[in-house]
């Protein structure tokens, strides 16, 4: 069984800066919320296969997650995998879809969020996981959008 979710939030910027900057760990510091550090399992610029280990606090605590990406199809979508048994969560596997579409300067962002292999009690509570991942999710790319605003403002 797998829980699914959606958010979608529309930036005034194009959609090349959104893509570049979903797939720019190096900068997500300036955005993410929460976020104590990324440590690359590889080198290099980003490519399906990448690996890195994200490290947020949330609720008082340090949790740190395995993630992979899937797929890259420059500027359009970006498809990365958590690997909830290589981290914190320690069970699961959460799929994070990224699919942009633009006119103009602006671009709409739509992440398809999807979680798999929940056992015992967090699959009973799936539906409730799910909830708190979607908005958790949402406040990323609410403080990406206000970024990247906030960015084209200054650098205009």
């Amino acid at each position: 069984m797998s829980f699914t979710f959606e958010v979608k939030r529309n930036f005034t910027v194009s959609k090349e800066k959104v893509y570049e900057s979903l797939i720019d760990l190096d900068s997500a510091d300036q955005w993410m919320k929460g976020l104590v550090g990324i440590e690359r399992l590889d080198e290099g610029a980003l490519r399906e296969g990448s690996q890195w280990r994200e490290t947020r606090k949330m609720f008082g605590k340090e949790a740190s997650e395995h993630f992979e990406v899937v797929e890259l199809t420059e500027p359009d979508k970006v498809v990365v995998r958590c690997d909830g048994t290589k981290g914190t969560t320690g069970k699961g596997e959460f799929i994070f879809t990224y699919l942009l579409t633009s006119s103009g300067d602006h671009t709409e962002v739509t992440m398809l969020g999807e979680i798999r292999g929940l056992t015992g009690l967090s699959k009973w509570f799936g539906k409730l996981i799910a909830g708190t991942f979607k908005k958790a999710c949402a406040k990323d790319l609410d403080s990406l959008k206000d970024y990247l605003e906030k960015t084209k403002v200054v650098s205009s």
